[in-house]
């Protein structure tokens, strides 16, 4: 009889190792789609007052970065993105869902990081790339290929693990 109580305490440990068995046996998930794949194709404009961005002659590898004026992790991210292109990585920008003049003042009041910014008020390159959130970084390889991808705002971690590798690469 004291087996019986101690029956529902040995499903529950059998269950916990069934699922641990299958959690360690689970395949890791898949790559990104993107990474390797050339950048899609999409037709913005320039925000004005500043360079354009155009994937077909863009040298690369470059950072392609989805930014918005109303993002509080684009404020944070931003200082890392000035201070890479102080070291000479090329940034292009695609302002998204703002306004011409609030994506301006952001960058006259923070500074400007990009080689170029495009406006996507539609959200036609975001869509087109995947996006779920700004901020969000793609590595685009000397090949016009996509070489890595960031969701989020860049942090050093993010540097040393995913975009200098990936831009090394290039």
């Amino acid at each position: 009889m004291n087996w019986l109580r101690l029956l529902p305490a040995g499903i529950v440990v059998a269950l916990i190792a069934v699922f641990a068995v299958l959690l360690l046996r689970a395949e890791p998930p898949p790559d990104d789609p993107l990474v390797g794949q050339p950048v899609p194709e999409f037709d913005l404009a320039v925000l004005d007052g500043r360079s354009g961005y155009d994937k077909d002659t863009a040298a690369g590898p470059y950072l392609l970065n989805i930014w918005g004026s109303w993002c509080p992790p684009c404020v944070a991210e931003h200082p890392v993105l000035m201070a890479l292109e102080a070291e000479g990585i090329p940034i292009y920008g695609i302002a998204w869902r703002d306004s011409v003049a609030n994506a301006n003042a952001f960058l006259d009041q923070r500074g400007d990081p990009f080689a170029g910014v495009l406006r996507d008020p539609m959200g036609e390159a975001v869509i087109a790339l995947g996006v779920t959130g700004a901020p969000e970084t793609f590595v685009v390889g000397r090949d016009g290929l996509i070489r890595a991808r960031w969701a989020g705002p860049l942090t050093a971690e993010a540097l040393e693990r995913v975009i200098y590798p990936a831009l090394d690469a290039g």
